[in-house]
């Protein structure tokens, strides 16, 4: 049963990540297809993992050995992959960092598209830098690039990088900056977060890190004690002796 659950929440992880339009990981999956691709290798270890604890429970009520000894396999193949993958993160931790300026670079350089697919995109990043209090990705510079924002002269900014206590509803892209008419500016002028989005996705890491190292433990300790149960299991079983059934 635990197995099940586990499944299914691994699952539900998959599909959150396809199904998600308003957060950092929008902007990561509708920019990256190896965050698509890692989404659909969610969805299939979480219905692979629901498979085997069904499996499992089968061979264990059923006495069955190779429903165990599958049972055991997959988990192992699963543990290994999960280790593997945590440590190709661990160390390509810099690569990654570098992808994710290029997407966000990507965004930030054509904001203002009126293109669907690019709306959504540019969407899920104003809610980023609204709900993280922060604009850029190393910060407000990184607007300068914007073709938009290079027309107009520096005399607009992105609404949703706007710096106020009171909160903000962002109504629009592009806010006006009050200065005179044919006049230039720069970030510096810009009434915006001064710290970049990079930082604060870092803060918060940071802050619960706690937590994703603790579900990543407790998943681990889980599919270790399935594999000890079952091959537990699988060596007390003891198959029929048919040499001592009597002849008729």
């Amino acid at each position: 049963l635990l197995f099940q659950i586990l499944g299914a929440v691994i699952l539900g992880f998959g599909i959150w990540i396809l199904a998600d339009k308003t957060s950092f990981i929008a902007v990561l999956q509708m920019s990256s297809p190896s965050l698509k691709t890692g989404a659909y290798i969610l969805i299939s270890v979480g219905a692979l993992t629901m498979l085997m604890g069904f499996l499992g429970c089968l061979g264990a009520v059923n006495e069955i050995r190779c429903l165990l000894g599958l049972y055991f396999t997959c988990l192992m193949v699963i543990l290994i992959t999960q280790v593997a993958a945590g440590l190709v993160i661990y160390f390509q931790k810099e690569t990654l960092k570098e992808e994710l300026s290029r997407i966000v670079g990507s965004v930030i350089e054509n904001y203002g598209t009126s293109d669907d697919d690019e709306r959504n995109l540019e969407d899920a990043w104003d809610y980023v830098q609204t709900q993280i209090a922060c604009c850029g990705w190393t910060g407000a510079k990184d607007w300068e690039k914007n073709k938009i924002i290079i027309n107009q002269s520096m005399t607009v900014y992105p609404c949703s990088c706007f710096n106020s206590s009171q909160g903000f509803q962002v109504d629009s892209r592009f806010c006006n900056l009050d200065v005179p008419v044919n006049s230039t500016a720069t970030d510096a002028d810009w009434p915006v977060h001064k710290q970049g989005c990079m930082d604060g996705v870092e803060k918060w890491l940071k802050d619960n890190l706690g937590v994703i190292l603790g579900v990543c433990t407790g998943v681990a300790v889980i599919e270790l004690l399935g594999m000890i149960l079952s091959i537990s299991l699988c060596k007390n079983i003891h198959s029929e002796d048919y040499t001592k059934v009597p002849k008729s």
